[in-house]
C-alpha cells in the first residue's frame, strides 16, 4: 500500500495512528540530547583511542557534520509530514514501497542488534562492581526490567528517558569540568602528566597514520546512532511543528560538547596509549585522576547510558512494527495497540530478538560487542541513506511544484544531501576493507535475502487475500 503523495491527505492521518501524544518538549529535547549520548562513545571509543589516537577527535568532528546534514534533511521531511513511521514512511512515499518495507524492517534491525549492545555493555559496566557475576545474567536482568517499562506507556517511557538523558549530560558537563580543573590547577593524581599538549605528542595527531584513523569511522559513526529517534517520535509529540526543529537544531552543540569536547578534555588528562580495547575511556581517566568514587560514579553513569539506548531501542523497534503492519508488510498482530496505546506486540518480539545478546555473552563475551557494533552500524547506514535520498526526490517535486514546501528547509538545499551521501558510501567501503566490520556486509546480505523473500511472500499474501475480500463484499450486498 503506497503513501498518497497529498501531503494535506497524509497529514490528516497522523493525528489518527493512534498513539497517545504524551511527549512533551522537555521529553523530546532530552530524548534527542540523549540518542547522542550512547554506548558508542562511552566504551567504543576505548578501542578506536587504541586504533587512531587523538585524531580520533577529528573523526568524531568530521562524522557529525554529516550527522548533521541527515538529521537537517530528515527534519525538512518531518516538518513536510509528521509521523511516527518517519523514515520509513518517507522512502515509501518517495522511492516505491519496497524500499519502504526494506527501511522499515532494517531500521527495526539496527535497533535489535544496537539493544543487544548496549545489553552487553550494562553487563559488562555491572562487573566493574561485581565481577563474578557472568555477563549473560547481567543483561537478561536488564531485558526483562525495560521491557516491563516499555509496556506501561509512552508517558513512562518519556519521563524515564528524560532523567536518563539528564544523568547523562549533567555527567559529561561535570567531567569536562573536572578535567579542564585538572589541566589549569594542577590537582589529582595524573601531576604533570595532564597536559593539553598530550593531544600532540606520543608520536602526533596521527600516531598509526591516516589509514588507521580512517578505519575508525565505522566505530564513529556507531555512536551517532539513535539522532534520528526523535523522527520515530512525530507521531507522539505534543508539539511537533516547535519541539523536532528546536531538537535537530540543538545537534551541533551537543556534538561539540558531549563527543568533541570531552574526548579533548580526557585525553589532555591522559595520555592516549594508556587506553584500551574493552575498558572506557570516561571510567580508565577519572581513576587515573584519583578522585574518591570518581571512577565508580562515571561506571554508573554509562551504565545509565546503556540502559537509556536500549530502552530507545524497544520504544523504535514497536512503533516501526506497527508501521510496517500498517502497510501489510508485517504480520497484522504487530499493527494492534495495547490498552495503554502501546504496541505491546511489536515491542514483545523485537525484546525476543533483542535476547540473542543475552545468548553472545553467554558464548562469546569479549566479541559479543564488536559483532552487533558492525551489524547496527551497517543497518543505520542503510536507514542515513534513505533519509537523504528521500530528501533529495522530495525536493526535486518541490522545485517542480508538485509538493509544497516545508517550513524547516535544509540548508544548501540537496547538495549535503549529496555530501552526506558520498561519504557514507566511503564508510561502507571502508567497512568492506575491515576484516572485523567485513561481518555486518555477510549479514547484509543474508538480510536482503530474507527480506526480498518476505516482500514476495506478503504480496502473494494480499493477492490471495484480495479475492475472498471481494467475495465476502458481495454476499452483503
Amino acid at each position: 500500500m503506497t503513501t498518497p503523495n497529498v501531503p494535506e491527505a497524509a497529514a490528516a492521518d497522523a493525528p489518527e495512528e493512534g498513539y497517545e501524544r504524551g511527549l512533551g518538549s522537555r521529553q523530546v529535547q532530552m530524548i534527542a540530547i540523549g540518542g547522542a549520548i550512547g554506548v558508542g562513545l562511552f566504551l567504543g571509543a576505548g578501542k578506536n583511542i587504541e586504533k587512531a589516537g587523538t585524531s580520533l577527535i577529528l573523526m568524531y568532528a568530521l562524522a557529525g557534520v554529516v550527522i548533521f546534514f541527515i538529521m537537517r534533511a530528515l527534519g525538512e521531511l518531518l516538518l513536510y509530514r509528521p509521523v511516527s513511521g518517519s523514515f520509513a514512511e518517507y522512502a515509501r512515499e518517495f522511492l516505491g514501497p519496497f524500499f519502504g518495507y526494506v527501511t522499515g524492517w532494517t531500521y527495526w534491525l539496527m535497533w535489535a542488534v544496537t539493544g543487544m549492545t548496549e545489553l552487553t555493555a550494562a553487563a559488562i559496566y555491572i562487573n566493574f562492581w561485581f565481577p563474578s557475576i557472568p555477563q549473560w545474567i547481567s543483561a537478561l536482568a536488564f531485558l526483562v526490567l525495560l521491557f516491563g517499562v516499555n509496556l506501561i506507556s509512552v508517558k513512562i517511557f518519556g519521563e524515564l528517558e528524560f532523567w536518563f538523558s539528564m544523568v547523562k549530560v549533567t555527567a559529561i558537563i561535570g567531567m569536562i569540568v573536572i578535567g579542564i580543573g585538572v589541566l589549569t590547577l594542577g590537582f589529582s593524581q595524573a601531576g604533570d602528566t595532564a597536559a593539553v599538549s598530550n593531544l600532540w605528542s606520543h608520536d602526533g595527531i596521527f600516531p598509526n597514520g591516516i589509514g588507521s584513523s580512517l578505519m575508525t569511522l565505522q566505530g564513529v559513526m556507531f555512536a551517532y546512532l539513535a539522532v534520528e529517534l526523535v523522527g520515530v517520535t512525530a507521531g507522539e509529540s505534543e508539539n511537533p511543528e516547535k519541539t523536532l526543529p528546536k531538537a535537530i537544531n540543538t545537534l551541533p552543540w551537543r556534538i561539540i560538547v558531549f563527543y568533541v569536547g570531552s574526548l579533548i578534555v580526557i585525553l589532555s588528562v591522559v595520555k592516549w596509549t594508556e587506553f584500551s580495547d574493552g575498558v572506557s575511556p570516561f571510567v580508565a581517566a577519572f581513576g587515573k585522576i584519583g578522585i574518591p568514587l570518581a571512577a565508580g560514579i562515571v561506571n554508573f553513569v554509562v551504565l545509565t547510558a546503556a540502559l537509556s539506548s536500549c530502552n530507545s531501542g524497544m520504544y523504535s523497534t514497536g512503533r516501526m512494527l506497527r508501521d510496517l503492519a500498517a502497510n501489510s508488510e508485517a504480520p497484522k498482530v504487530f499493527g494492534k495497540l495495547s490498552g495503554r496505546k502501546v504496541p505491546a506486540a511489536g515491542i514483545a518480539v523485537s525484546v525476543v530478538v533483542m535476547s540473542i545478546g543475552v545468548v553472545l555473552n553467554y558464548l562469546v563475551p569479549e566479541k559479543a560487542f564488536g559483532y552487533v557494533m558492525s551489524v547496527a552500524t551497517a543497518a543505520g547506514i542503510w536507514t542515513w541513506a534513505m533519509i537523504l535520498i528521500s530528501h533529495i526526490r522530495y525536493r526535486s517535486k518541490v522545485v517542480k511544484g508538485l509538493l509544497p514546501a516545508s517550513s524547516f528547509p535544509a540548508p544548501g538545499g540537496t547538495v549535503c544531501s549529496w555530501i552526506a551521501l558520498a561519504f557514507l558510501a566511503f564508510v561502507t567501503v571502508l567497512t568492506a576493507i575491515d576484516p572485523d566490520g567485513r561481518i555486518s556486509l555477510y549479514v547484509g546480505v543474508g538480510w536482503a535475502v530474507l527480506l526480498t523473500i518476505g516482500w514476495f511472500a506478503a504480496k502473494r499474501a494480499s493477492l490471495a487475500a484480495e479475492p475472498q475480500a471481494e467475495y465476502a463484499g458481495a454476499t452483503t450486498r
